[in-house]
Parts: C-alpha cells; structure tokens; sequence
C-alpha cells in the first residue's frame, strides 16, 4: 500500500500511509485508537475506496472494489467486532457467500462436513457446525469467525484483535494456527493492542498516529516496548495504573454492594462478596469460568437465586431497578449490548440520563449538549464531535462513550466488564485513572477483565473464579499473576 488517503466528512482517517507485507511474515500495525487502523485494514480489504494512492497484491495493482473482490483475490479479513449472522447456524456463516452448491442447489450437509473439517484444524472439533452462532459464547464465535477466513484460498489474513475474546490457551491454539498458516507462506497482518502478544508472534512492525505511518519495519522482537508506546502516543506513559490506596482504608467504609449465595444453574453456585464504598474489587479468571455471567446476574440481566442488595435495598428486578438504584453497566460486547449504533455519540452518552433533562415534558437539548460536549473532553473521545454517529468511532472511542455515560447521573455501583478490550495502551492509562478517580469519589467499582495483571493493578480486592466458584479472595498485593494462574488452573484453594 503506497500514500493512502482516506477522507470521510471533517476527518482525514489516512493521510498518506505506507505499508508493505511479505508472504509468510507476521506483520504487526499498531497505533492508538483512532491513529487509523480501522480504516486502513477496511480499505485493505475492500470495505472503503483509498481517495488517492496505490494497492499492490502479488505484484500487480489492484483495485478493491468490495470486500468480495478482495476475497477473490485470497484477502480475508477477521474483525474485532464480529461480522457473523447470529440467526444462522455455523457451517451457513462459515460458507456466506460462497456457499457449497450442485446444480444451483445448495449441499447442507457437505458443507457441515468441511466446516467440521476447519474447526477441527482450529482445535475445535466440539462445536457443531449446525448450532446457531447466536447461541455461542464470544470466544467459540471469533473461533468460526477465523474458519471462515480459512474457508478460502486466503494468501492474505488480517486480524484486528483476535485474541481479545480468548483465554489464554485459545490464545496459544490461535498462535500455532498462525504459524502453520505462515509456514505455508500465507500473510498475516496482526492488531492488538496487548504488546505481549507482537512480541510472542510478529516479525515486523509498522505504527500509525494520527492516519500517518510514523514507522515501519521495526524488528517485533528486539524493539523496546517504551520506543513503540512513544511512537504510538508521541509520550512516554510510564506509570500505567495509578497508585491505589492502603490495605486499610476500606476497614471503615459502608458496603455498598453485598451479594450472598448467588447461583445460576450451568454458570456459578453460591457466589457471595461485599464492595464497600470506593474500593475495586476485581473478578479474575478463563474466558467460560462464569465471571461475565455474575456481573449480569447482579446487575438482574439475568435472573439467578440468591441475594443482592445495594446499599441495604433488594435488587429484584431487572436492568430498569439496578439502573435506578444507582448501579451502571459497562458490558463485555458493547456493539450488541451497549450501543445505539446509528445515533450519536451525545445520544448514547445521555441515554440513561434523560430524566436530568427532562421539563414538563421537554426534553432541554441545550443543557444535555453542554454535559455530552464535557464528558467527550473529560474523556479525550476522538473524533471530539458529540454528534457524530458512533457507529464511525473507533472500537476504543466507542468503549469511553459506554463508560462516560454514567458519570453525568453519579453512580453507587459501577460494573465493568472487558473495560479496555480493544483500548490502546495510552487511553488505557486514562480509563485506569478514571476508574480510580470516581473509586475515589466513592463509588464502589466491579470489574472483570481476561487480562490478570489488569486486574491485579487496578483492583483493590481480587476474587478468583473456576468453573463457577470464588475459590480465593485476596488483597491485590498479596497476589501475582503465577499464583492467580495456578489457582485457576489446577482448581485448588489457597492455604
């Protein structure tokens, strides 16, 4: 790709971008949200047209003038957001749009065969090409997500952020597909924004800021972490968490979230833990093990036997009483559970807040403006244009829309889950202090996210999930990442 531009009303997304891959390497595009990634993969894979600049494939310059053209070319793309039908089941997502036929009549079970095949070859022989996607949790939808990429003669992967979904050892299958598919001299163009990850699977870089490439080429492996945050941020972020307060300080505080001998049937038994006013107490454990579920339960998204009070009242009802006890809900997948994708960033930032506004009826737009336009300040959301359809954000920009919009209400309770999936390393740092600013104003805080040293600095109180069950509950210093794993992984208690 040689000075791609790409423009969309009052945002010039690319601004001349370069970058080359190699067959058989695993080429790593890193940036901030926002730094243009979305819409180079996009264009890379015929979503958007380039307004100026050159595309090159296997040699010969190409024109992508669809994401179908470029799949006949062998580009495939696997999105962070999952583009799957969910009423479908999954050997009919897998061969969407290419669908295995004879004599213009499609062929069920030949496809449910080779659909078999692929997940097989991902390692996952256990899901049934004829389930409903809709039905599968998040992890088992990237897995057919990916063997539809593999369904065709791909010579080119991109993968925005595969793993985000994913435990740890889906993380390691997902790496050894990776190197399979490059030993064959297949392409990998590799996003996330866990650096871990490029050091364990890239070859080489390219960083993009602000729609500019800013380097490229960079060896994946020997180039210090604190070069690529500050190509990334154009700063050094040093100090990612912000500093917690002491062991004892929450000795003394009111509970404001009590939950006893909370159980749903095929997902936790007999859950019981306090948060007290200010203090983050974090959920750690595999992607499956129950820990998004809990959330859901206590915020009565799911209906679970058992107690939970805030702030001493019964919570009984649904999403509407948490909602107006005080509690706030970040949820794991914020396009289909947190979002109105077509309205604007205002509207979704207001949403649970109209009430504030509201004046015999009127709702007093210039009032609801003004607290939209802060909070997209307070919170750096960019493009920094309250009215701007969400849909056209960046996955991280979209994510500060979802929490920003419980701070204009105030909140007793704020639930989090998967609050930095997908969220670059410096704006990372700016939801942490977040966190920790309104922790500080005493709201209490529950959160769960797959990446443990996340949960470790932040949080103040760890509660370790297995299968269901807390079977460890520490103060986050007198626990690491080794002790949380192995308590995870071989089910035992700690003494």
């Amino acid at each position: 790709m040689r000075g791609i531009v790409k423009q969309f009303p009052g945002v010039r997304a690319l601004d001349g971008v370069d970058l080359d891959v190699r067959a058989g390497e695993v080429h790593c595009l890193l940036g901030q949200n926002g730094a243009g990634k979305s819409t180079l993969i996009k264009t890379l894979a015929g979503a958007h047209r380039p307004d100026e600049g050159t595309i090159e494939f296997a040699g010969q310059e190409v024109t992508l003038g669809s994401p179908i053209a470029a799949l006949r070319l062998g580009i495939a793309t696997i999105y962070q957001e999952l583009d799957l039908v969910h009423g479908l089941s999954v050997a009919e997502n897998i061969y969407l749009g290419h669908e295995r036929a004879r004599f213009g009549f499609t062929r069920p079970s030949s496809a449910e065969g080779a659909a078999h095949d692929l997940l097989s070859r991902l390692g996952h022989p256990e899901l049934r090409p004829s389930a409903t996607v809709g039905s599968l949790p998040a992890a088992a939808q990237q897995i057919v997500s990916m063997a539809r990429a593999l369904s065709y003669s791909t010579r080119l992967i991109i993968m925005d952020e595969p793993s985000a979904a994913l435990a740890q050892d889906e993380t390691d299958n997902l790496f050894r597909i990776i190197r399979e598919l490059t030993a064959q001299g297949v392409a990998v163009v590799y996003i996330s924004h866990r650096l871990e990850e490029i050091r364990a699977i890239g070859d080489r870089v390219t960083v993009l800021k602000d729609g500019r490439t800013v380097a490229t080429g960079l060896d994946a492996r020997a180039t210090p972490t604190s070069q690529l945050v500050s190509l990334m941020t154009g700063r050094s972020v040093e100090h990612v968490f912000p500093r917690k307060p002491g062991r004892d300080t929450f000795d003394d505080r009111p509970t404001v979230l009590s939950v006893s001998g909370l159980s749903l049937a095929g997902h936790f038994r007999d859950v019981s833990f306090d948060v007290r006013a200010g203090e983050i107490v974090g959920l750690a454990g595999l992607v499956g093990s129950g820990r998004s579920e809990i959330l859901e339960a206590v915020y009565g998204a799911r209906r679970a036997s058992g107690t939970v009070e805030l702030e001493g009242a019964k919570v009984r009802g649904g999403p509407d009483q948490a909602v107006r006890l005080g509690m706030g809900l970040a949820p794991e997948e914020r396009k289909t559970q947190g979002l109105l994708l077509d309205q604007s960033v205002l509207r979704n930032i207001t949403l649970p807040s109209l009430h504030r506004y509201a004046r015999f009826g009127w709702i007093d737009r210039a009032a609801e403006r003004r607290d939209a336009e802060q909070l997209v300040r307070d919170f750096d959301i960019r493009p920094p244009d309250p009215q701007r359809t969400i849909r056209t954000l960046s996955g991280g920009n979209q994510q500060k829309a979802v929490i920003a919009r419980w701070l204009i209400d105030g909140r007793k309770l704020l639930i989090l889950d998967e609050p930095t999936r997908g969220v670059d390393i410096g704006a990372r740092a700016e939801l942490y202090a977040v966190i920790r600013r309104l922790a500080d104003t005493g709201v209490a805080v529950l959160l769960v996210s797959s990446e443990i040293p996340e949960v470790l600095g932040l949080a103040d109180r760890v509660l370790v999930i297995r299968e269901g069950e807390v079977i460890h509950a520490a103060h986050s210093e007198d626990l690491d990442e080794h002790a949380i794993l192995d308590m995870i992984m071989e089910g035992r208690r700690a003494a």
